[in-house]
């Protein structure tokens, strides 16, 4: 079983939870999703995330959708979304995930926390609940769980709270947190952790100019967000932020709130990644207006990046 480390780098996929249309989970597309993320180079793969449509799934559910991607993972760590209003359930789900094999879990912060002491008191309380053995990843989310988290408060969660591996940092602006962070490092007053970045990809390649050790987001294209963590870490900058730079339209579309995962299982279900693009209810469909703009948004991508050739 791998353990996940503070030494995580590279890009961890969100994996979106493919349903029939009928709302039936999609177990082969699953094995679908997976077996990409292997071939693309993805070093771990995070389920039941936000993407993921966590909330929307029966705890049995959960359980035999971590277990599916576990088994199939290869040895490369996977990471389980166990967000919940209350310990019980967060520990329940967290003992199954790692008793199959999980290298960690993802906790989110609810958005009723205020205080600095508040926050850290949380993520004390859930280490506390679900085994200070357990690493986790801390996931810094303010757009969506309306909980601000100063660098200072990352650090004295990170410095008071051992079992805390990695940051999911989805923070907007949060160039200047991630190279504050480093500063701590540094400066020996924080502990090295991981931080990988969602918020799509959005600010993927300045994020990893600050000191970022990769991607933790589930746009469309993870094996572009793959070539874009090689290039940066082998050097070729340049030929990073190209790359990066050509795929920035359809990131930002995606980027929407309300229409984002629906755009995103829609052009994953055209890569052939998903059998079919629905979302479990209740969702968010897209028009046919919208399903026009992204199509466009594809053959422009395809002029630059082959892959989008769809």
């Amino acid at each position: 079983m791998t353990r996940l480390t503070s030494d995580a780098k590279g890009v961890f996929p969100i994996a979106p939870t493919p349903f029939h249309d009928d709302g039936r989970i999609d177990t082969a597309s699953i094995d679908k999703l997976i077996d990409f993320y292997l071939a693309c180079g993805s070093t771990g793969v995070t389920v039941l995330g936000q993407l993921g449509e966590a909330p929307k799934l029966e705890h049995t559910e959960s359980v035999a959708i971590a277990k599916q991607f576990i088994a199939r993972a290869a040895g490369i760590p996977v990471v389980v979304g166990v967000s919940a209003p209350g310990f019980a359930a967060m520990r329940a789900l967290t003992r199954e995930v790692m008793d199959a094999g999980a290298a960690g879990v993802m906790i989110a912060p609810p958005n009723t926390l205020r205080t600095d002491d508040q926050i850290v008191g949380y993520y004390k309380q859930a280490a506390e609940a679900i085994g200070a053995d357990v690493p986790f990843v801390l996931q810094d989310y303010p757009l969506t769980f309306s909980v601000q988290m100063a660098p200072s408060v990352v650090r004295r969660i990170v410095m008071e709270v051992p079992s805390c591996a990695m940051l999911k940092h989805e923070d907007w602006p949060g160039l200047e947190k991630i190279s504050t962070l480093r500063g701590y490092e540094r400066d020996g007053s924080m502990r090295h952790i991981s931080i990988l970045c969602g918020n799509g990809g959005l600010f993927l390649d300045y994020e990893m100019e600050r000191g970022a050790d990769g991607a933790n987001t589930g746009y469309c294209f993870p094996d572009m967000l793959c070539d874009v963590v090689r290039l940066h870490s082998s050097g070729r900058k340049d030929e990073a932020k190209d790359l990066f730079d050509a795929h920035l339209p359809l990131i930002r579309y995606e980027q929407q709130p309300g229409v984002g995962l629906a755009v995103r299982k829609y052009v994953m279900m055209k890569r052939g990644l998903l059998a079919s693009a629905a979302q479990r209810k209740p969702a968010a469909p897209m028009s046919t207006t919208t399903q026009q703009e992204v199509d466009q948004l594809l053959r422009r991508l395809a002029r630059h990046d082959k892959r989008a050739q769809l």
